[in-house]
C-alpha cells in the first residue's frame, strides 16, 4: 500500500558504470589543462592582434597603397610624332599604325613572372632578357605598362591570345610607328627613329623623357627632335581582379609633335642617289644664294624603316657589313684636291703679291726642300695666267702662288671659306674636317710646319681633309658674288641674307675665280659637265691620291654661270678614276634634272 505525501526518489546510473569500480577525478589536472589552452588561445590572439596592429597602424598607408596599386593602373599613350615634308609639301617621314606587346609588371607575383617571360620569348623570338630588361627597369611593382615588344605580325598576335591565360598582364596595343614611303632615298639626311636605352633614359630623363620613349637617332629625325616628338598624354583606368577595365579615373590626350618642312627636293634627291648608283661617295646641292640644301645622296644607304621594329644583333651586323651604310659621306672629310685651288687663287689675289693679271711659268715638278711635287701632266703647261691655270688645274702653278703667300696666309684663307669647321647643318654627325697649322702639328708629330707643307696644301693635298658639303660652300662663294653661305635643312621664310657671311674679296677677285671656274667647263678638264640642258655651267675637277692606288674623283660645279640657282658638288670614294672623267658626268646629270623639273614646273 503506497504512502500518500512520501514520494520514492529511484537514482538511476549509466549502465556504462554499472558494476564497475568508481575513481574520482583530480581537480589540479582539470586547472592546468586549462591554464595550457588559456595561454595558448592568448598567445595566438596576441600575435594576430599585433600583427593587425602593424599592418593598419605602422604598415597601413603603405598597404593602401599597394592595394590600389593592383586596382588602379596607367595606360600611357606615346603622341603621333611630327610629319617630315620636302620643299613642295611631299611626304619623307610619316607615322603608321602597328601593334605592340606591353605588360603590366605587377599584374602577376614576382616568382611567377618567368613562366610568362619564357612564353613571350618563345612567341616574339626575343631573348629572355630582351624581355626582362624594361620590365626590371620600370620595377616589378609598376603600375604603368611596359613595352616590350613593337611591330607584331597576326600570327604572334594570335598566339599571344591563344595563351592569354598564360600570360597574365600581357597586352597588345595599337600604337604609331615611323614610316619612310620613299624607303632609302634620303635616308642619311632622315636618319632613323628608336627606343631610349638605359643608358640614354638616364642622361635624357631631365628633358621629360621616360621609359619606352622613341627619340630621333640620326639626322633630321635627331636634329629636330624637340619639334617632333610631341607631348605624352594617357589613362588612369581602374581594373577588376582579371585586370580588365571597368573604369576610366582620368585621360590626358596626347600633343602630337610639329611637322616640319625640308628646303630637301624629293625628286631631285632621288636624282642624285640614282646617279650615284652603287658607287660608294656623296652627292651634294645647295642653293647658293641661301644655303638651303636641295639634295644630300651618300651610299651606301639604309632604309629607315627596318628601325620600326625590333633588329638582332646578327640584323645590325650584317647591315654595318654592307660598307658602313651609317656613314653620310656628303658629312665626312676627305682630301679635296684641286677643288681646293679655289681657296688658292683667292689667298694669291687677295694677298696682294699675285694680283689677278699674274703670269707664272709651269714645271714638269715644283721642288721643295727635299720633295719634288709634280704637274700632273708630267710636263708642265707653259706661262699661265690664273684663268687658264685653272682650266687646266696646274699643280706647279698653284703651288708657286701657295708657296709665295706662305702657310699663315693659305691657311687663314682655307678658314675664311669654312674649311676645318662644322657648317653648322643641322645634322649631328657632321664632320669639321681639317686644316692643320705648325701647332697641330708639333703637337701631333713633333715637327714644324714647312714650306712643303704649304705647297701640298695648296692643291688640296697633305693634311687637308674637306666633307663634300663644306666644298659645296666654298663653290657657292664664287657663285653668289663672294658671300659664305650657311647650309641648312629647316625652310623658313627668312632672307636670304640671313644666311649669308661677306667675304669682303675684290670684285677683281670674284671676277678671276668665276672666269677660271667657266674656263674649266668650255674647254679645260671639266668640259664633261656640259650637256644641252644645262646653261652654262661653271666648276672644277680634282683627283685625290688616296692609298691604297686608287684616286677620289671630285667635281663642283654651279649654273646658270650669269645668275647661279644651284651649285653641285659629286664625290666617288676610290674611284680609280680622275675627277674630269668620273665625278664631272655625274655632276652633269644632276644639274640636267634640275633645269628640266624647273623647265616641267615640277621643282
Amino acid at each position: 500500500m503506497m504512502r500518500v505525501g512520501h514520494p520514492t526518489t529511484t537514482t538511476l546510473k549509466p549502465s556504462s558504470q554499472v558494476g564497475r569500480k568508481q575513481t574520482p577525478r583530480t581537480v589540479g589536472g582539470q586547472y592546468q589543462s586549462v591554464i595550457v589552452m588559456l595561454i595558448i588561445s592568448l598567445f595566438l590572439l596576441g600575435g594576430i592582434g599585433s600583427r593587425l596592429a602593424v599592418l593598419q597602424l605602422v604598415e597601413g598607408e603603405k598597404n593602401k597603397e599597394l592595394a590600389e596599386n593592383n586596382r588602379i593602373r596607367i595606360v600611357p599613350r606615346q603622341p603621333v610624332r611630327g610629319t617630315i615634308f620636302d620643299r613642295k609639301g611631299r611626304i619623307l617621314a610619316s607615322s603608321r599604325l602597328s601593334h605592340s606587346a606591353y605588360v603590366w609588371p605587377l599584374a602577376q607575383k614576382y616568382e611567377t613572372w618567368e613562366t610568362s617571360v619564357i612564353r613571350l620569348s618563345q612567341i616574339l623570338n626575343i631573348p629572355p632578357e630582351e624581355i626582362r630588361k624594361p620590365v626590371e627597369a620600370a620595377g616589378y611593382n609598376s603600375p604603368t605598362r611596359v613595352r616590350i615588344a613593337r611591330g607584331l605580325n597576326a600570327k604572334q598576335i594570335t598566339a599571344i591570345q591563344e595563351y592569354g591565360f598564360e600570360l597574365k598582364g600581357v597586352d597588345v596595343d595599337i600604337e604609331h610607328v615611323r614610316d619612310y614611303p620613299n624607303k632609302a632615298n634620303g635616308s642619311h639626311i632622315l636618319g632613323y627613329t628608336g627606343e631610349l636605352n638605359a643608358e640614354e633614359l638616364a642622361e635624357r630623363r631631365k628633358e621629360g623623357y621616360r621609359l619606352g620613349d622613341i627619340v630621333g637617332k640620326m639626322g633630321v629625325e635627331e636634329g629636330f627632335e624637340e619639334m617632333l616628338r610631341g607631348e605624352w598624354g594617357g589613362q588612369q583606368v581602374e581594373v577588376d581582379g582579371e585586370g580588365k577595365v571597368v573604369e576610366i579615373l582620368g585621360e590626358k590626350t596626347a600633343k602630337a609633335g610639329k611637322d616640319v618642312t625640308l628646303t630637301l627636293d624629293l625628286n631631285l634627291q632621288k636624282v642624285a642617289e640614282s646617279t650615284l648608283g652603287r658607287r660608294k661617295g656623296a652627292i651634294v646641292a645647295i642653293d647658293p644664294n641661301n644655303g638651303a640644301v636641295l639634295a644630300m645622296a651618300s651610299y651606301p644607304a639604309f632604309d629607315p624603316n627596318i628601325f620600326s621594329k625590333r633588329i638582332s644583333p646578327e640584323q645590325w651586323k650584317q647591315l654595318q657589313g654592307q660598307g658602313n651604310p651609317f656613314v653620310n659621306r656628303a658629312l665626312r672629310g676627305f682630301p679635296p684636291a684641286s677643288t681646293f685651288k679655289v681657296v688658292t687663287a683667292t689667298a694669291g689675289m687677295e694677298s696682294g703679291k699675285y694680283p689677278p693679271n699674274t703670269v707664272l711659268p709651269t714645271f714638269a715638278y715644283l721642288r721643295v726642300g727635299g720633295t719634288a711635287f709634280g704637274e700632273w701632266n708630267r710636263a708642265g703647261f707653259g706661262p699661265m695666267g690664273y684663268i687658264r691655270a685653272m682650266a687646266w688645274s696646274s699643280n706647279t702653278f698653284h703651288g708657286q702662288i701657295g708657296r709665295g703667300v706662305g702657310g699663315e696666309v693659305l691657311i687663314d684663307w682655307a678658314r675664311r671659306f669654312g674649311f676645318g669647321r662644322k657648317t653648322g647643318i643641322e645634322i649631328a654627325s657632321e664632320a669639321p674636317g681639317l686644316i692643320a697649322d705648325d701647332k697641330w702639328k708639333r703637337e701631333r708629330m713633333n715637327w714644324e710646319w714647312t714650306a712643303g707643307d704649304t705647297v701640298n696644301m695648296s692643291i688640296g693635298q697633305g693634311f687637308t681633309l674637306a666633307t663634300p658639303l663644306q666644298v659645296a660652300v666654298m663653290f657657292a662663294v664664287p657663285a653668289n658674288g663672294g658671300d659664305l653661305v650657311k647650309p641648312h635643312l629647316l625652310k623658313n621664310q627668312e632672307e636670304q641674307k640671313n644666311w649669308r657671311e661677306p667675304l669682303n674679296l675684290k670684285q677683281s677677285t670674284i671676277s678671276t675665280l668665276r672666269s677660271g671656274l667657266r674656263a674649266v667647263a668650255t674647254g679645260g678638264t671639266g668640259t664633261a659637265v656640259n650637256r644641252a640642258g644645262v646653261p652654262s655651267p661653271a666648276g672644277k675637277s680634282g683627283t685625290a691620291e688616296a692609298p691604297p692606288g686608287q684616286a677620289h674623283a671630285w667635281f663642283g660645279a654651279f649654273a646658270p654661270f650669269d645668275n647661279p640657282e644651284i651649285v653641285v658638288v659629286a664625290f666617288a670614294e676610290h674611284s680609280g678614276g680622275g675627277g674630269g672623267k668620273v665625278a664631272a658626268p655625274m655632276v652633269a646629270q644632276v644639274l640636267d634634272a634640275y633645269f628640266s623639273l624647273k623647265g616641267q614646273g615640277k621643282w
